[in-house]
C-alpha cells in the first residue's frame, strides 16, 4: 500500500500537472470504485483543481467551489499520467480522469477490488474520511509518545494504526525500526525515554529521507511504479539479505498477507523472533538466539 513518502510523491507530480487544470470528466470502467452517492460525480466536471491533499494514505483533489475528489489506492491501486483522453481498457484500469494536457489513470492489480474513490463537500467531508492519526511532522515527542503509549501494543502495530499515526504502513515502519534499532514487538508502555526519543527522531528521519527521494525522483517523471520493496532500503523486502549496519542476515514474522522485516542482532539483542506458522510447527525446536538459528541452519 502506497504510504506518506509514495503519496508525496503523486502528490509533487499531480501539483505540476494538475494544478489550475480543468478536470473535464471523470469516466469509471468499475462502478463499484466510487463509494459516494453525494455529490454526484458528474458534478467534478468542468472544475478546475485548486488545491491537492493528503488524507492519511489517501490524496484529495480540491476542485472550484470545495468539492473533492478522495482516491484511496488500498494495496494494488496505482496512479498513472498518460496522454489526453487515453483508453480506458482492461481490467486494471478502474477510471480515467481526463484534462486537455493528460489523462490520471486509476489502475488495481490483481482480482480483488479495494481501491475507491469519493466525492465530497468541503472541510467536513475531507475530515468524515481521515482514521484521525496525527502528522509526525506536526507534532512534539511528549504527544507523540502519549499518543502511541494510550494503549499497550507493539510498537510495529503502533506505528501502523492509522488512528494515532498518519500514512505510516508495514514498509516504512519496518524501515522505523531498524533506524531507532528498536523490536518491533517491544511494547508501547515499556518503552524507556531514551527509547521514545530514537523511535520520534527515526520516525521523521526515516520519513523525510524517502519523502525527499522520491519527490526528486517524481520531478524528473511521473511515478509510474510505486513500490514497496526498494533497493536500497534497510530491512523491508530483504529477508536473508544483510543487514546495512551489522551484516547479519535480516529475518522475518510472517502473518496473513504481510511480513515484518527486522535485524536481530540491532533491534532484538540477537532474539529471534517467533513466526507464527514455523513457530508452531517448530514447538520446542523453534530457535530463540541467532546462534541456535545459525546451528539449525547448519544441520539442514
Amino acid at each position: 500500500m502506497p504510504e506518506l513518502p509514495d503519496i508525496a510523491a503523486y502528490l509533487s507530480a499531480l501539483e505540476m500537472r494538475v494544478i489550475n487544470q480543468t478536470l473535464q470528466r471523470v469516466r469509471l470502467a468499475n462502478p463499484f470504485l466510487l463509494r459516494s452517492l453525494q455529490p454526484p460525480l458528474s458534478a467534478a466536471g468542468g472544475r478546475p483543481v485548486r488545491a491537492l491533499r493528503r488524507v492519511g494514505k489517501r490524496i484529495a483533489l480540491g476542485l472550484e467551489g470545495d468539492l473533492w475528489l478522495v482516491i484511496h489506492l488500498m494495496i494494488a491501486g496505482r496512479l498513472h499520467w498518460k496522454q489526453a483522453n487515453h483508453k480506458l481498457a482492461g481490467r486494471q484500469n478502474l477510471a480515467a480522469f481526463d484534462f486537455a494536457s493528460g489523462t490520471l489513470l486509476l489502475t488495481e492489480a490483481g482480482t480483488k477490488r479495494r481501491a475507491s474513490l469519493h466525492v465530497v463537500a468541503g472541510e467536513e467531508g475531507l475530515q468524515a474520511l481521515d482514521p484521525g492519526g496525527i502528522d509526525v511532522f506536526a507534532t512534539n515527542l511528549a504527544d507523540f509518545q502519549q499518543i502511541l503509549s494510550a494503549t499497550n501494543h507493539t510498537l510495529k502495530r503502533a506505528l501502523t494504526d492509522p488512528r494515532l499515526l498518519s500514512g505510516i504502513g508495514n514498509a516504512y515502519s519496518d524501515e522505523i525500526l531498524h533506524a531507532a534499532q528498536l523490536s518491533p514487538i517491544a511494547q508501547t508502555q515499556k518503552l524507556k525515554p531514551e527509547e521514545w526519543q530514537r523511535l520520534f527522531d527515526a520516525t521523521r528521519a526515516t520519513l523525510t529521507h524517502w519523502i525527499d527521494k522520491l519527490r526528486a525522483e517524481a520531478e524528473r517523471a511521473f511515478p509510474e511504479k510505486v513500490t514497496a520493496f526498494r533497493p536500497d532500503m534497510a530491512v523491508h523486502g530483504r529477508y536473508g539479505e544483510a543487514c546495512p549496519r551489522c551484516g547479519q542476515k535480516i529475518l522475518r514474522i510472517r502473518y496473513a498477507d504481510n511480513e515484518t522485516n527486522y535485524c536481530a542482532r540491532c533491534q532484538t539483542g540477537s532474539k529471534v523472533l517467533a513466526d507464527r506458522g514455523l513457530s508452531r510447527l517448530l514447538g520446542a525446536d523453534w530457535p530463540r538466539t541467532l546462534e541456535e538459528l545459525e546451528n539449525l541452519q547448519q544441520r539442514r
